[in-house]
C-alpha cells in the first residue's frame, strides 16, 4: 500500500486546530491570532505544553511607556475600560499601545462571571502587543491560587455557569477529535472529579463546579494553558510588581525561583497544594503589610529593606487591597496600590491605571469625570517629590478573609 500523500498526513493536525479554534470561539467569542511559541505568552491549543525552550522572564528593562492595571475580578467590560483609558486598545478591542509595556497584577478570578472571557481577552492582547513591539505581563493573584487549590468561596453563579459552558464545549471538541484517526486519544480531564460536589445543594450547579475544578486544578486545561504563563513577581525597570507584597525572605528565596516553582505547580509537577510562599497572611499574593489600614501605618522600614535587596528598585506596585478613593501611595511613593475595586463584584469603582513614561515619576490616569484630561491633579503642595498626582492616603478596604 502506497504511503498517503503528505497533505493527508497533516489532516489530523488540521482537524485538531480547527476544533480548538471552534471551541475557543464558542467559549470566548474571540479568534486568537497566531502565537509566538518562544514567548512567555504562548498559549496554543488546549493540549499544548509550554515549549521546553521557553523560560519565564523575571526582569525587564523599562519601556518608554509602562502601564499598570489592577484587579479585574470577572468584569470584562471594566477590564476593557481600563485598557482603553490607557490608550492600549481601540473600540474594536484591538491593540493600539504600540511598544508599551503593561503589567496586570492578577485577580482575574472570582466576584464576576466573565473570568474565562477575560483570560482569552488578555491572551489576544498579549499576542497583538508582541507583534507591535510591546508586551502584556499578567501576574498570579491570591484568587488564581485559591481557585487552582479548589477554594471557590468567592465564585459567583455566573462564574459557575461560564465554566459549565466551557466544559460542554471542551468535551464536545474532544469527542470530535476522537473520531479522527491519527490523533492521540484525548485525556479525560474530569477523571477524579466527584460527580456530586460536597456543600453544593443545587444539582444544577454540579456540572459547573466539576468543570471549574477540572479546568483549574494543577495540570488542568485552563491552569496549564493560561495561568502557567503568568508570573508571580516581575521587575520592570525600577518598579517591582507583585499582587500582595514581598518580604525580605521572599527576595532571599529568589524571585526567579518563585516564578518557576509556581509555574511547575500549575503544570502539575509539584502536587496539589500551592508553594508555601503563596499561602497565609505573609504570602506574596496575600500580604497587606504595605497596603493595610491607613497609608501612614504602612511598614515603610520593611519596604525599604526589601527594595534595597532588589538592584535598582525604587517602588513596589501592588493590587489585592481595594483603594476606595482611587490609586494611592505610601512611604514617599515607594508603595503604590492600584486595586481600585473596579469590578461590579467589588465596589464598582471607576477604572484607574498607573502610567510611567520612561524615567519620569508615575502618574494616575483616571476615568473620574471630576478630573480633566484623565489625569488626577497633585494636591499635596508640601511634598517636593511624588507622583505629580492625587494619590490619597485614605484607608483601603480589605475584602477577603484569611485562607
Amino acid at each position: 500500500m502506497e504511503d498517503p500523500h503528505p497533505i493527508c498526513k497533516k489532516i489530523p493536525d488540521l482537524v485538531a486546530s480547527f476544533v480548538d479554534t471552534f471551541v475557543d470561539f464558542s467559549v470566548s467569542g474571540i479568534f486568537l491570532p497566531p502565537s509566538n511559541p518562544n514567548s512567555n505568552s504562548y498559549a496554543g491549543s488546549p493540549s499544548d505544553p509550554l515549549p521546553a525552550s521557553s523560560t519565564l522572564r523575571t526582569h525587564y528593562p523599562a519601556p518608554d511607556r509602562l502601564i499598570a492595571i489592577g484587579d479585574l475580578h470577572g468584569d470584562l467590560e471594566k477590564s476593557k475600560q481600563a485598557f482603553r483609558l490607557a490608550g492600549l486598545i481601540d473600540r474594536s478591542d484591538r491593540w493600539t499601545g504600540g511598544s508599551a509595556g503593561v503589567v496586570q497584577v492578577g485577580d482575574v478570578f472570582d466576584r464576576g462571571g466573565e473570568e474565562l472571557k477575560i483570560l482569552y481577552f488578555l491572551e489576544k492582547l498579549k499576542r497583538e502587543a508582541e507583534r507591535n513591539g510591546g508586551y502584556l505581563i499578567t501576574l498570579n493573584g491570591n484568587h488564581e491560587i485559591m481557585n487552582v487549590e479548589g477554594d471557590f468561596r468567592y465564585v459567583t453563579k455566573e462564574g459557575v455557569e461560564e465554566f459549565r459552558d466551557w466544559g460542554f464545549w471542551f468535551l464536545a471538541g474532544n469527542k470530535i477529535k476522537g473520531l479522527c484517526n491519527g490523533l492521540e486519544k484525548q485525556k479525560d480531564v474530569f477523571r477524579g472529579i466527584p460527580s456530586v460536589i460536597r456543600n453544593v445543594k443545587e444539582e444544577e450547579y454540579w456540572p459547573g463546579f466539576r468543570a471549574r475544578s477540572a479546568a483549574l486544578r494543577p495540570d488542568g486545561p485552563i491552569a496549564r494553558r493560561f495561568l502557567s504563563k503568568n508570573l508571580t513577581v516581575v521587575v520592570v525597570g525600577d518598579s517591582v510588581f507583585v499582587h500582595g507584597g514581598l518580604l525580605d525572605g521572599h527576595v532571599k528565596y529568589g524571585l526567579e525561583k518563585i516564578n518557576e516553582e509556581v509555574r511547575n505547580w500549575l503544570n502539575g509537577l509539584m502536587g496539589k497544594s500551592a508553594p508555601k510562599y503563596c499561602k497565609g497572611w505573609d504570602a506574596v499574593v496575600w500580604l497587606r503589610k504595605f497596603s493595610d489600614d491607613s497609608a501612614r501605618r504602612c511598614d515603610c522600614i520593611a519596604l525599604e529593606e526589601v527594595l534595597a535587596t532588589i538592584p535598582g528598585a525604587k517602588r513596589m506596585i501592588m493590587g489585592h487591597t481595594i483603594q476606595e478613593f482611587g490609586i494611592s501611595h505610601a512611604c514617599s511613593n515607594r508603595a503604590i496600590r492600584i486595586d481600585v475595586g473596579m469590578s461590579k463584584g467589588c465596589i464598582n469603582g471607576l477604572p484607574e491605571v498607573l502610567e510611567i513614561n520612561g524615567t519620569s515619576e508615575p502618574r494616575v490616569l483616571s476615568s473620574n469625570p471630576l478630573y480633566q484630561n484623565n489625569y488626577k491633579p497633585y494636591w499635596d503642595a508640601d511634598r517636593k517629590e511624588g507622583l505629580g498626582l492625587l494619590l490619597p492616603e485614605h484607608g483601603p478596604k480589605p475584602v477577603e478573609v484569611k485562607a
